[in-house]
């Protein structure tokens, strides 16, 4: 098929369906108007302060030039609002988000349903991925936006600071790989090691796995490893936000492990301290490993090499040795069934372990129902998740793409992801509205088991001794979403 007939194609499939999410009038072709068509482009802060978007743009604008279309930045912070500012012109034509946050604005009609058939990428895109931008509306099946990326958390860590024995002391099957990589108990392990032998006067030089336990996001595993789950089925596969699963399964097991390695962290963990200073305390050392999600590889390359050169290498130097010693890894993929991450790893049985699975979505494009010029921007998407530009974005960001064909091209950590969500190891954010009222009150019971060591070293009794009050607090947080979905809404 041809380029203007796939456009066509799609331009066709939106007009139909629109009328369901809008009532907006129809596109205008800027070679009748003659006049230029400006597309408004909102990318996240990250692709903006790497320089990609402004490469996608000049690429784009190079490439339409000579049919009247030009992508310009939206200048809009990341996270604004279509729902305020699209009714009244403000908003951008495009817009590039995470899944559950680009359909919430589905559920309201406030983005277009595509022909995803007809777009250059649909082919080399795993249905996982479509399936994160897919709404059901009376029984009929849209989707509304185009992937490109996938978001896990993953560990970051520097080659450099690996311990010197770890082949002889941390690897007991000699496959290659440290087992603090491999399992959450050797993990826990080298964590505790690395605290125990600290010998700075407050003891906090040094720390191992570090993350803060108050992001649901960053932290799924303590939960959906164990079987818990955000919302259930119905029969015909649709989600049923009425089931609100946070207490399913084993995950109070789960939230134990959590507590045991909130123990071996400093108080940051319990806040977004730990978060917003991860990129330079694993620059400096100071952080054996943090989670992080792909998108920010490139700030943690920015903080290595300015520690680098501050050590004394050039900025060309500083930069090579960053990028040779940054290390960019998947979450240990086994943890331990009854959540006690003090055993002994070589003490266990295939049985005694489950496998690690995160919290994790997808990021795309979805086009406003609000922009008058619907074809142009059906152009933009599909330029933009073209093969040279997606391949362009993982080099200068360091994503995980969605596209198949980049994805196993570049092999590596990349792969890894892809086929991590092909085989189920990431659970994908909800792509509804009521999402938005998982949050608060998930995030509210982490950090507050997390603050239990503290509590104990504060010299005040812990708030959740036992498995019996771990179960209780998150049997309530069930209902306390569900209550923020219904009955407080009502």
């Amino acid at each position: 098929m041809s380029r203007w007939k796939k456009i066509v194609s799609i331009l066709l499939m939106t007009t139909l369906t629109a009328t369901l999410f809008t009532g907006c009038g129809d596109d205008t072709s800027a070679s009748a108007a003659g006049k230029t068509i400006v597309l408004r482009i909102l990318e996240n802060d990250t692709a903006k302060k790497e320089g990609y978007l402004q490469e996608l743009l000049d690429a784009f604008n190079e490439a339409y030039k000579d049919q009247g279309i030009q992508a310009v930045d939206a200048d809009m912070e990341e996270y604004s609002n279509l729902a305020e500012n699209g009714p009244y012109g403000y908003g951008p034509d495009v817009i590039y988000q995470a899944n559950d946050k680009l359909m919430t604005y589905a559920e309201d009609k406030h983005i277009l349903p595509i022909d995803i058939e007809s777009l250059d990428c649909y082919e080399y895109t795993p249905e996982e991925a479509w399936d994160a931008f897919r709404i059901n509306i009376d029984g009929q099946v849209y989707c509304c936006g185009i992937p490109v990326n996938i978001q896990e958390p993953m560990l970051f860590y520097r080659a450099d600071k690996m311990p010197e024995n770890w082949e002889t002391d941390w690897d007991d099957d000699k496959n290659g790989t440290a087992d603090f990589f491999e399992n959450w108990n050797d993990l826990y392990a080298y964590s505790k090691y690395l605290r125990d032998t600290d010998t700075s006067a407050n003891k906090d030089s040094q720390y191992g796995f570090m993350t803060s336990f108050n992001n649901l996001y960053l932290n799924g595993e303590f939960l959906f490893s164990y079987g818990a789950y955000v919302f259930g089925e119905n029969e015909d596969g649709t989600l049923n936000t009425e089931d609100i699963g946070f207490s399913g399964g084993d995950a109070v097991w789960g939230l134990m492990a959590l507590k045991q390695m909130a123990a071996l962290m400093n108080e940051g963990c319990i806040d977004d301290t730990i978060t917003m200073n991860r990129y330079e305390k694993v620059a400096n050392g100071t952080y054996f490993c943090a989670v992080s999600t792909p998108d920010t590889y490139s700030l943690f390359i920015e903080k290595l090499a300015l520690q680098y050169e501050n050590d004394g290498l050039s900025a060309d130097e500083a930069l090579a040795k960053a990028e040779e010693n940054l290390m960019m890894i998947e979450l240990p993929g086994l943890m331990p069934a009854d959540g006690d991450l003090s055993k002994d790893s070589a003490q266990m049985a295939k049985e005694d372990w489950v496998e690690t699975i995160v919290m994790g979505g997808v990021n795309g494009y979805g086009i406003s129902s609000y922009t008058k010029h619907k074809e142009a921007c059906l152009e933009f998407v599909n330029f933009a998740t073209g093969y040279e530009m997606i391949k362009t974005r993982m080099d200068i960001l360091g994503i995980a793409p969605t596209r198949q064909d980049v994805a196993k091209e570049s092999g590596g950590v990349t792969d890894m992801i892809f086929r991590s969500l092909e085989e189920g190891r990431i659970y994908l954010m909800p792509s509804v509205k009521a999402v938005d009222q998982v949050w608060v009150p998930s995030q509210t019971l982490m950090g507050d088991i997390a603050k239990d060591p503290f509590r104990v070293n504060n010299g005040y009794l812990p708030k959740y001794p036992t498995i019996k009050e771990i179960g209780e607090a998150i049997v309530q947080v069930d209902m306390d979403i569900y209550d923020a979905i219904y009955t407080l809404a009502e």
